[in-house]
């Protein structure tokens, strides 16, 4: 979940970390350091809290000139945000400097062993051990990248590790396992990093990492290898957007810019996957068709707003395809022994393609013979890497650790997936498919009008920004919108917000209902789901009996609820199923204007990071 940065080249490496991890903190902000390579030996400097603290002590205090580095962004796991627990982390003797993702679980015994062996070691962080066997290993080799090797071959646990040695100037290494680490190819320059976001202002080449590899990069060049020291082979890419797409562009927060691409990004997502005859045709899943076909269970797995995605995927693939399917979060899932087989299809969603809970329920349904399709938004990442098949979201960037392009574009990618296995097995016709492509190509433009529409939910959101509390309901595909509603309300303005079916309403959520309390009801369309439509009404004047205040999200042209909404916010009419696309929209803005007014920080809430790189 941290961020992580390092150069070597001509430029000055201390303005190219800082600019990295700029970029990269939203995926840790409790402290931050850097350490460059200068004049023979080490010179670091870190600070507890957000980057800008940093950014004033070196200021305050600057390095010399350097033309190698490394930096971090940190999401604390072991020992709290304070400057002595801030990476890097050095060696006694201040000639190794450490950063490091992830957790090394048996980091307390090889304390225990350095401890003995006369070594001191004032942080409170796992990541300190890596530093003193680093230096030992190096002390015995003079070779940093095979003191890493010798180095991983003793850790558990998931890691990305970049280290460099004041003995060896002109060199960076890294190492990686179970969490994200990407090169960065320039003319005579390369980088290291967690996210291509820290180097795209340089170069859009990059190099993929594979699984228990350490890179060495030099002036001259790049070298891959295992952990035993074999060869290793690399994918080289190119980086589809600039560095522009990771800016403001003049928004407040990148929350705002990110809800603002969201016609764009669903237009994305769906752009060269149907043919002009309206067939999908979707050529990076590579399971062969006669596979899919005897498909007898899909199985989604993920995490936090992913999951809310695959909750609502779960409705469109039973109805288009009649297969069953379950949703499970990946954090529990394989720790119930699920029933898996060579006929189960598993779609793991992340936006990140790093989230260490989906991972691990993904290795774990291989392992038991199913075959794996990932619905991620990031290339090269490790989840793709480790699917038989992968669809790609194409949202571009997301900044903002609170997820809502990425979310619609998670949609859109499971819609298309139920509609292509629906398409494989035979369940829909051509014409049926090509009516709802037709429609999911017209969601881009009704985002569009919702944005549009949205001063007066901003409006009611600050009005709201005292209360401690809302609930959410929603029936059918709203009841996933009603939980994606309340997590972005709990991720943002830190406050009480559930999400409920609201048939449950009666068995027992109702005692939560008092006087002024703010509900927001997710109404379907009465066109499609007509009694849906009508027990949810009920459930409106139910609430609305006991003194709560109703905000109602209705499609056009739905008169029934209006009389009993204290407040309406209109979407525009879609197909029941296609519904979660502009129903979440005015809840995104709700929660983010809601948090801007109560004085938080919407682009970095407390205590979250964008990517989980850790169960």
């Amino acid at each position: 979940m941290c961020g992580i940065v390092g150069y070597v080249g001509p430029q000055s490496a201390l303005d190219v970390v800082m600019a990295g991890l700029k970029r990269l903190e939203y995926r840790g902000y409790d402290s931050a350091g850097v350490a460059v390579l200068a004049d023979g030996g080490l010179a670091t400097a870190k600070r507890a809290g957000k980057l800008v603290n940093l950014d004033k002590e070196l200021s305050e205090h600057p390095l010399p000139a350097a033309a190698t580095g490394i930096g971090h962004t940190r999401w604390a796991t072991h020992g709290g945000p304070t400057d002595a627990n801030a990476h890097p982390h050095l060696d006694n003797a201040g000639r190794v400097a450490v950063v490091h993702n992830g957790i090394i679980e048996n980091f307390a015994p090889l304390r225990a062993e350095l401890a003995e062996r006369g070594h001191e070691l004032p942080s409170e962080t796992d990541t300190e051990v890596v530093a003193h066997l680093l230096a030992e290993e190096y002390s015995g080799c003079a070779d940093l990248a095979e003191a890493m090797r010798l180095v991983c071959r003793r850790l558990e646990g998931a890691f990305t590790l970049v280290a460099v040695h004041a003995d060896a100037p002109d060199v960076v290494v890294g190492a990686r396992r179970n969490s994200p680490l990407v090169v960065g190819v320039g003319e005579g320059e390369y980088f290291l990093a967690s996210d291509v976001a820290a180097f795209i202002a340089h170069t859009r080449d990059a190099v993929e990492l594979g699984q228990d590899q350490v890179v060495e990069l030099r002036r001259d060049g790049v070298t891959v290898t295992a952990f035993d020291g074999t060869p290793a082979d690399v994918r080289s890419y190119h980086v589809d957007w600039d560095a522009s797409a990771a800016e403001k562009a003049g928004y407040a927060s990148f929350m705002l810019k990110e809800i603002a691409e969201q016609p764009k990004a669903v237009a994305d997502t769906l752009l060269g996957r149907i043919d002009g005859s309206g067939t999908l045709s979707l050529d990076e899943v590579r399971i062969p068709p006669e596979v899919l076909r005897e498909v007898g269970k899909v199985v989604v797995v993920a995490c936090g707003t992913a999951y809310h995605a695959g909750l609502i995927a779960k409705y469109a693939i039973e109805h288009w395809t009649r297969i069953p399917c379950e949703v499970e979060l990946a954090s529990e899932f394989r720790y119930r022994d699920p029933i898996l087989d060579q006929q189960t299809l598993v779609v793991a969603i992340s936006q990140s393609g790093e989230t260490m809970d989906t991972l691990m329920a993904l290795r774990h349904a291989r392992e038991q013979g199913a075959r794996v399709l990932a619905i991620c938004n990031t290339n090269g990442s490790t989840i793709p890497r480790e699917s038989d098949a992968v669809l790609y979201t194409h949202a571009g960037p997301e900044v903002a650790v609170a997820s809502t392009k990425a979310f619609l574009t998670q949609l859109v990618a499971c819609y298309l997936v139920a509609l292509y296995l629906g398409q494989v097995r035979g369940t829909k016709y051509g014409d049926e498919i090509r009516d709802v492509v037709r429609d999911l190509s017209g969601i881009s433009g009704a985002v569009e009008r919702v944005l549009g529409t949205m001063d007066p939910v901003r409006e009611l959101a600050r009005s709201l920004a005292h209360k401690n509390t809302v609930l959410f309901l929603g029936r059918h595909v709203g009841h996933p919108v009603a939980l994606e509603g309340a997590l972005k309300l709990k991720e943002l303005a830190y406050m009480h917000a559930e999400g409920f079916a609201a048939g449950e309403l009666k068995h027992g959520p109702i005692a939560l209902i008092e006087e002024d309390l703010p509900v927001v009801v997710i109404v379907p369309s009465p066109r499609g789901r007509s009694v849906l439509h009508d027990k949810i009404v009920s459930n409106i004047q139910e609430i609305r009996a006991r003194g709560a205040r109703t905000i109602v999200i209705a499609e056009e042209g739905d008169e029934a609820v209006a009389p009993y909404a204290d407040h309406l916010v209109r979407v525009p009419a879609t197909p029941t199923l296609l519904q979660p696309l502009v129903a979440t929209v005015p809840l995104q803005v709700f929660a983010c204007e809601l948090a801007t007014a109560r004085g938080n920080e919407v682009d970095q809430p407390r205590n979250l990071a964008k990517s989980v790189t850790v169960e």
